[in-house]
């Protein structure tokens, strides 16, 4: 579980130190928990949440479905990698009620004909959740990406996304409300390809990392005429799903993921060297070129005289020609 979910929550938070007691939480640690909640969850759009092996995001993606059924909205779940009992573990009675749960895991491709398994396999699974009709908001949670991609064409999977997250512009109809999707991606699976598709549709990127036992969350959000806005978040999640917002360590240990490319130098493992050191670029500046103009065929091309030439032919020797006025043709054989 990312942060130690069976780990006891540690007592520092953002902004201050938070003692947790047995009797409840202070009301500004009850705020602070829920800010990074709120701010992830308030707008809508495709969400990225992109773990890796050392940090699981499945774990922030039920806190997420939690605190969306807590708000009343409708939460629909695409349960592709785990069923849907170790799914539904962890959330209390009230909040699996909320849930409407689409199992791919038990069988995918309906293979079985029982009739249990989604008519269509992946791909008819998100056509129709595209077809809402409800107005009310929707979050709709697809665990995950990555194994959506192992069975449909990228190209498919960001048609489909699309149109699941802009479902209330399609319907034409301003009573529909926001459609919220949040989609599980492991990034180690993937090539840089399927990553940059994927970024490109997604309104918010959420990288998961830490550093010396710390969970992080590094936040991306793209609004529509707006500039790009990050921030980093530290925190645990607790066994029921609730977050721990925590103080970071300090400024320069904190990494900086690039969402999208990481910074390698080419020239690291080279055998030779590209770089110049001062004198040698001073030499390279200092260098006369082969070919130049000279000032007399400057002055012919920019100040033609009255009554020149329309045409002349200027030659001027190269460094390397053996010129021998006694015997011009010195290099025919004749």
């Amino acid at each position: 579980m990312v942060g130690g979910i069976n780990d006891p929550p540690l007592s520092s938070g953002g902004g201050g130190l938070w003692v947790l007691t047995p009797s409840g939480s202070a009301p500004g640690e009850t705020r602070r928990k829920s800010e990074m909640l709120d701010s992830l969850l308030a707008f809508g759009g495709l969400m990225l949440l992109r773990d890796s092996v050392e940090w699981e995001g499945r774990s922030l993606l039920k806190a997420l479905i939690k605190k969306s059924a807590l708000c009343g909205e409708q939460v629909h779940i695409l349960g592709c990698e785990v069923s849907e009992e170790e799914f539904r573990e962890g959330f209390t009675s009230d909040i699996n009620n909320c849930l409407v749960y689409h199992d791919l895991f038990r069988d995918p491709l309906n293979w079985s004909k029982t009739g249990e398994a989604l008519p269509g396999g992946p791909l008819g699974a998100l056509t129709a959740m595209c077809r809402r009709t409800d107005p009310g908001p929707v979050t709709i949670a697809l665990d995950s990406l990555s194994w959506l991609l192992l069975h449909l064409p990228c190209t498919t999977l960001c048609q489909n996304l699309h149109a699941l997250s802009h479902q209330n512009s399609s319907l034409g109809d301003s009573s529909v409300q926001q459609v919220r999707v949040l989609g599980l991606l492991h990034e180690e699976l993937h090539g840089p390809g399927p990553l940059g598709a994927l970024s490109s549709l997604a309104q918010t990127e959420v990288i998961l990392g830490g550093t010396v036992g710390q969970a992080s969350a590094y936040i991306l959000c793209r609004r529509p005429q707006q500039r790009p806005t990050h921030q980093t978040n530290w925190f645990s999640i607790l066994p029921d799903f609730s977050l721990d917002v925590q103080e970071g360590p300090p400024v320069e240990s904190q990494p900086h993921p690039d969402p999208h490319t990481s910074l390698v130098d080419p020239m690291t493992h080279l055998t030779f060297n590209l770089r110049l050191s001062k004198k040698e670029r001073e030499a390279k500046d200092s260098l006369t070129l082969p070919f130049q103009f000279s000032s007399e065929k400057q002055q012919a091309l920019l100040r033609p005289g009255q009554g020149q030439a329309t045409s002349h032919v200027f030659y001027e020797p190269d460094a390397y020609d053996d010129l021998d006025q006694e015997d011009p043709d010195d290099d025919l054989d004749i």
